[in-house]
């Protein structure tokens, strides 16, 4: 984690910001909790144990700024919530979701899947494309297994 808090340091001091300690402690939580797509209203809960003198408003304003530096994805998964995802570090496109409609588990597909259609788009619209973000909502393997498993039990 210090490893990537220390790139993510530098990336700010190139575009002439600074680490404070209420960025520091908003990025620490966002590493520490990278696989829970946390709203910035989760996150500010979070800081707020960390560092209680911490704002909203100073949450929201160091999410605009790691969002405008692309260190940071904001996501919607189509429930009206906004939430925040690290962006991978060496990866060329953001990475893709899989959202289960019944229990809201998230997962995350890191395999570049749109090769083929980017290309497509390329040469027939003469789009050059940059990035793509994919969302696949349904039912998670976990889900669908509890849903077989009562089914069972009720015959």
């Amino acid at each position: 984690m210090e490893h990537r808090l220390d790139r993510i340091k530098k990336q700010l001091h190139a575009q002439s910001y600074k680490l404070t300690p209420q960025r520091e402690a908003t990025v620490k939580v966002l590493l520490e909790r990278e696989e829970d797509h946390l709203s910035a209203e989760d996150i500010y809960l979070l800081v707020k144990e960390k560092a209680p003198e911490i704002g909203l408003a100073t949450v929201y304003r160091t999410l605009e700024l790691l969002l405008e530096l692309q260190i940071v994805e904001k996501i919607n998964f189509g429930d009206g919530v906004s939430r925040y995802d690290l962006r991978q570090e060496g990866l060329e496109h953001f990475h893709h979701h899989l959202v289960c409609v019944e229990c809201g588990s998230i997962q995350e597909i890191f395999e570049n899947l749109l090769v083929d259609v980017e290309k497509k788009v390329e040469e027939e619209w003469g789009f050059q494309v940059q990035d793509h973000r994919l969302t696949f909502h349904g039912v998670c393997k976990k889900c669908q297994q509890a849903k077989l498993k009562k089914s069972r039990m009720t015959k």
